[in-house]
């Protein structure tokens, strides 16, 4: 009997631990896996060959398991990419010519998965969003190189879905609308007085 109740204790516990499971803790998963199943090997990403068809890099006839480097033409890093058994997986980076980061994702079985980070070249943050199977989800951010915030996008499964909003770098509002079921409703104007009641564009009082 006590063994039937410790059972049944363990099941509970792993789905309330499975449920509360965030995108993110997904992610972070996927990278510390990545740490052991990624080979430290780096070739240049030119030795490397894409099968399209298959969606498989290849190595001397072998799908890849390691990074790929790119560099600029003055020598410093430009892009590292990781692989496993062929496939784009875990961390990509890319570096501007002068060292400072451009890009940071992370990949599973070719697909972006996690954050992903853009920066201006003076290392502010240009954009962040989260992807899920390869498909953008949820709050997307997107700033002026100065830090002021440029847009404010949402999306489900890749598409448009919720208020959609951007700004002039004067901070001046001028789109904003509303995207629902593929369908655009509101103007894209700058005023706020506008909004989506079962389908109907309705002005707010």
């Amino acid at each position: 009997m006590k063994q039937v109740v410790v059972a049944i204790l363990i099941c509970v516990l792993s789905c309330q631990n499975a449920s509360i499971q965030k995108p993110s803790d997904i992610a972070a998963v996927i990278k510390e896996g990545d740490k052991i199943a990624i080979d430290t090997k780096e070739v240049l990403k030119s030795d490397l060959i894409l099968n399209q068809l298959e969606g498989i890099w290849y190595y001397h006839n072998q799908p890849y398991n390691g990074y790929s480097l790119k560099y600029h033409e003055n020598d410093t890093l430009m892009e590292k990419l990781g692989f496993y058994k062929g496939k784009r997986q875990g961390i990509a980076q890319r570096w501007s010519e002068n060292g400072v980061l451009r890009m940071v994702s992370y990949y599973h079985q070719n697909r972006l998965t996690g954050q992903y980070k853009s920066f201006w070249d003076n290392g502010n943050l240009a954009l962040q969003v989260s992807y899920e199977n390869g498909k953008k989800q949820g709050e997307e951010q997107q700033w002026y190189s100065n830090g002021e915030l440029s847009k404010l996008l949402w999306f489900k499964d890749g598409v448009e879905d919720g208020i959609q909003k951007a700004w002039l770098p004067n901070g001046k509002l001028y789109v904003n609308y509303e995207a629902k079921n593929g369908r655009i409703f509101g103007m894209m104007r700058a005023n706020s007085c506008y909004k989506l009641d079962n389908e109907t564009v309705i002005k707010e009082n």
